[in-house]
């Protein structure tokens, strides 16, 4: 006589995927839209920039700690600072969308007067900049 112990759960685990494939199936393809639009919508509210208000709040910063430095301040610690406020105006021109030369122009004075252009522009446009 055949030994038939596993024929009975090979036909049970058999009827088993033949039943629920389907729905499981279905229930997979009819998620995938919302599952989409709810992996966009949280990659879409990634911000890319910091706030306008905490580059305002850092340009004044920074711009104060450039007007408080003294004689005896080593070169150093100017042009690291006036690079911070460089990058800083730079990227306040992008968030406000103001066209900028502050990268391409050499250090001396048409590189200030660019700053004060850029200082004069982002005001316009309505930063509480000094």
């Amino acid at each position: 006589m055949a030994d038939t112990t596993g024929f009975p759960i090979t036909n049970a685990l058999l009827f088993a995927v033949v039943v629920f494939s389907p729905p499981a199936l279905f229930y997979v393809v009819l998620r995938l839209p919302a599952l989409a639009r709810r992996f966009t919508r949280r990659k879409r509210q990634v911000p890319t920039r910091p706030p306008i208000q905490d580059l305002a709040a850092d340009l004044r910063r920074v711009h104060r700690l450039l007007t408080e430095y003294g004689p005896g301040t080593p070169m150093a610690r100017r042009l690291g600072a006036r690079q911070a406020y460089d990058a800083l105006l730079i990227e306040a021109c992008a968030a406000v969308e103001v066209e900028h030369r502050l990268e391409k122009l050499p250090e001396g004075m048409d590189r200030e007067i660019e700053r004060l252009r850029l200082e004069e522009s982002l005001r316009s446009a309505g930063l509480a900049i000094p």
